[in-house]
């Protein structure tokens, strides 16, 4: 084993010093290689970290949440729906929410007016989501006014400024107590947007649904993980749009590692000849090659992943944020988590870095068991 492991740190050392002296060749190979990891990275890494992020504000919303259907919209549902879940087998808890959307044509911008289950709020107060308060340039003490559908003046005074590590969530959320929410949007006592479960028991969650669609046919049961799906797929296919517009890079890439991979130079050839003409076994040669591939393209793969991981994470994504996060006239400021998927960093791996590796290993070959005077002729 010993014997094995210093033959193959001397093939590296040799390695080293033949891309030493294509300096310029081998750097430019290797700058264009780290850039296609770079942005490939880039994606992979913050789309994952935007849904760990919803994944972990999810947490704690409901269960189940039933909004009450008419002509196929959702609409308001009476307080006496409550009563008709009654106790229901596996609801631990229900409540009626209050919730809605307000455009603000002074930003343009749609702001979500919603009173808070576990926070009291004053009336003619309300609470103000970072982003807004960022926009319209509010604190603690200010005042907003508002003009509501009825055509009446609504002023609110800034109670407080919500924390900003919620953002993702919370930049165009405005809480108000229930009196308040009530008056501006013109609906009376008895009503609710949606009303919200909380379910015992994880497994018994479709189960408590598929009963709620029985006993409330005109009703809609939206589970969590539904919405957690839903967060999914569509973080999955904004990451497939910027895929798909690299494209064009990366076929450009495959077209040029492939080219140098697969063609020999003269100076090269005439270095494999050499070698074999003092006596390296084609076996030797096959292996320094190999290492050639591995070290430019495991350099790339380090190189680019590190720098995408500093982009992401310290950089705030500045390149792909836009794409990813959505359009938006709020938009939310907030530093993701640091998360890595190993899954994601093996597939990102197998795709860069064997492809070339493998890809040097073929005229290595041809040239390396062709007789060594014809190789150097």
């Amino acid at each position: 084993m010993s014997h094995f492991l210093r033959r193959q740190r001397y093939l590296i050392d040799f390695t080293l010093a033949s891309l030493g002296r294509r300096k310029g060749k081998n750097l430019g190979l290797l700058g264009v290689y780290t850039l296609i990891v770079f942005l490939l990275a880039s994606v992979m890494l913050f789309s994952q970290a935007l849904r760990q992020e919803a994944g972990l504000l999810l947490q704690e919303a409901p269960e189940v949440v039933v909004q009450r259907m008419v002509a196929g919209r959702h609409d308001l549902i009476p307080a006496a729906y409550l009563e008709r879940i009654g106790t229901l087998r596996g609801v631990a808890a229900k409540y009626g929410r209050l919730w809605g959307y307000f455009y603000d044509p002074a930003v343009q911008a749609n702001y979500t007016l919603m009173v808070p289950r576990t926070r009291e709020i004053a009336g003619g107060e309300m609470i103000v989501g970072a982003g807004i308060a960022r926009t319209r340039g509010l604190g603690p003490g200010d005042f907003l006014s508002f003009r509501s559908g009825g055509g009446s003046t609504f002023s609110f005074r800034v109670a407080a400024v919500l924390a900003a590590d919620a953002e993702l969530v919370s930049a165009d959320l405005l809480l108000v107590n229930e009196a308040d929410f009530r008056a501006f949007f013109g609906i009376e006592t008895g009503m609710y947007t949606d009303i919200a479960l909380e379910v015992r028991n994880p497994r018994e969650v479709r189960k408590v649904a598929e009963k709620l669609s029985v006993l409330l046919p005109d009703t809609r049961p939206i589970l969590r993980e539904e919405i957690l799906r839903t967060y999914d797929a569509l973080f999955q296919w904004r990451q497939g749009i910027v895929f798909v517009l690299l494209t064009g890079s990366l076929l450009a890439f495959v077209i040029f590692a492939w080219d140098k991979a697969s063609g020999l130079s003269a100076e090269e050839k005439r270095e494999i000849g050499i070698l074999k003409a003092i006596g390296w076994e084609t076996a030797d040669v096959i292996r320094m090659k190999f290492w050639e591939g591995a070290l430019v393209s495991l350099g790339a793969f380090l190189l680019g992943y590190l720098a995408a991981y500093v982009h992401v994470f310290f950089a705030d994504a500045a390149l792909f944020a836009p794409v990813l996060k959505g359009w938006a006239v709020l938009y939310p400021q907030f530093r993701p988590q640091p998360f890595v998927d190993g899954l994601q960093v093996a597939t990102l791996f197998f795709f860069t870095v064997f492809p070339y590796t493998v890809a040097t290993v073929v005229p290595i070959w041809r040239a390396a068991t062709t007789d060594p005077d014809a190789v150097m002729r």
